[in-house]
């Protein structure tokens, strides 16, 4: 079973009303995947959110793992902003088999490839590697 780590830019985009990611949880429902995020990113998106929407987010991380926060010094040699390096290194502690983004500003130089046997990838690269049934 793949282990789907969240970054912020997911939580915030799902607890917004994205339809298409709303599949990664009827996905985790049916054992498909377990779904991972932790506290640092959950509460980057909530501060992002606008009141109506933190309820939303909180239902859904309600559903999920939330891992504990990790501090690797792996994360500290890859070009990434100090802020996104907590999330990365959240997803290699957690044993996450993908890390999903929708930042390809930050996260665009890994993409697709694997850091410490978590691939960095879209939630659009994920679904078309895992076709919905």
């Amino acid at each position: 079973m793949d282990r789907v780590f969240l970054d912020a830019n997911v939580l915030f985009s799902v607890a917004y009303g994205s339809k298409g990611l709303r599949t990664l949880w009827n996905w985790a429902r049916e054992g498909r995947c377990l779904l991972l995020s932790s506290a640092y990113a959950v509460e980057e998106a909530r501060r992002n959110l606008q009141p109506r929407h933190r309820a939303q987010l909180a239902e859904l991380i309600g559903t999920m793992a939330i891992v504990a926060e990790a501090h690797l010094a792996f994360a500290e040699l890859l070009r990434l902003p100090e802020k996104d390096k907590p999330i990365l290194a959240a997803a290699i502690n957690a044993r996450a088999t993908h890390l999903l983004t929708g930042d390809l500003r930050h996260f665009g130089s890994l993409r697709g490839q694997f850091i410490q046997s978590v691939l960095v990838c879209t939630p659009r690269d994920y679904f078309d590697a895992n076709p919905i049934s």
